[in-house]
């Protein structure tokens, strides 16, 4: 069953996505050439202990860190670490999450290290944040979640080609439901599958964390030893891109998003979700 949520949750779970939003803003900005992974995972830590919330990251199902840090072919779940360090060119997923009073946020982002980034590398990342996007675009009263799937997939199909031949759409990891758990049902494909039907409908008090993880060539991956990091099987780069998404009575409210989501969704000709905070 899905766990719908009351305007007062939705209200608590915006409070612990803008407590992401904090973690992603002082990551980019530590994520520099020189710079370990862990650096940026003692970044995250201190901002958890600034805002009073609690990590969803350390301690779920043994992840060791606060944030898990994906340098180029690691498309998720890299697990920071002291002997990883950020070179002039590389890029970076950055997925935080974050809970206040038992309720959960959860978002990722891909940033670039130094400067002298290939256009291909360039375009990768935006063609899966606007992915991203479409996706939260189709978070409407009525639609079913096949519909954001469509949304996702149909976007990047829609994309010129990379120089490598074609964009990877990570096949065995996607988005999914969020609320009292930071993974709950449903199952969220980047991709439609026949297989899966349409999925339920969405109402009011729905929450979803939208995440598209594309690489620049295969949608196949493998994982680690560590059982946690997780490579391209032709370790080619990928990008990485989450927000959790409420849906009330009035829309769309991006949990994650600074401003909820409204300057991109009016781009998009939609009108976002008045903030509970505001």
């Amino acid at each position: 069953m899905l766990e719908i949520k009351t305007r007062e949750q939705i209200a608590k779970m915006r409070e612990a996505g803008l407590v992401v939003a904090a973690i992603h803003a002082a990551t980019r900005e530590a994520a520099v050439p020189g710079a370990t992974t862990k650096d940026l995972d003692e970044v995250a830590r201190k901002v958890l202990a600034e805002h009073g919330a609690k990590s969803n990251f350390l301690g779920y199902g043994g992840f060791p860190a606060t944030i898990c840090t994906s340098v180029n072919e690691v498309v998720v779940h890299g697990i920071p670490s002291a002997e990883v360090v950020l070179k002039d060119g590389d890029i970076i997923s950055i997925d935080a999450g974050a809970i206040v009073d038992g309720w959960h946020g959860d978002a990722a982002f891909t940033a670039f290290v130094g400067s002298g980034h290939a256009p291909e590398l360039i375009e990768l990342s935006r063609v899966t944040e606007e992915s991203m996007w479409a996706g939260i675009a189709a978070v409407r009263n009525g639609n079913r979640l096949i519909d954001i799937s469509k949304a996702i997939e149909g976007y990047i199909r829609r994309q010129p080609r990379p120089a490598t031949g074609k964009y990877g759409i990570i096949e065995d990891y996607g988005g999914h439901g969020i609320g009292s758990q930071m993974h709950m049902d449903p199952h969220l494909l980047n991709y439609v599958s026949r297989k899966r039907g349409k999925g339920p409908k969405l109402v009011p008090g729905f929450c979803i964390a939208i995440e598209p993880m594309v690489s620049l060539g295969t949608a196949k991956t493998h994982v680690l030893e560590d059982e946690w990091t997780v490579l391209t099987d032709d370790l080619t780069w990928s990008s990485h891109w989450e927000h959790s998404v409420a849906l009330t009575e009035d829309g769309p409210l991006v949990l994650t998003a600074v401003d909820g989501g409204k300057a991109k969704l009016a781009e998009l000709g939609i009108t976002a979700a008045p903030d509970p905070l505001a």
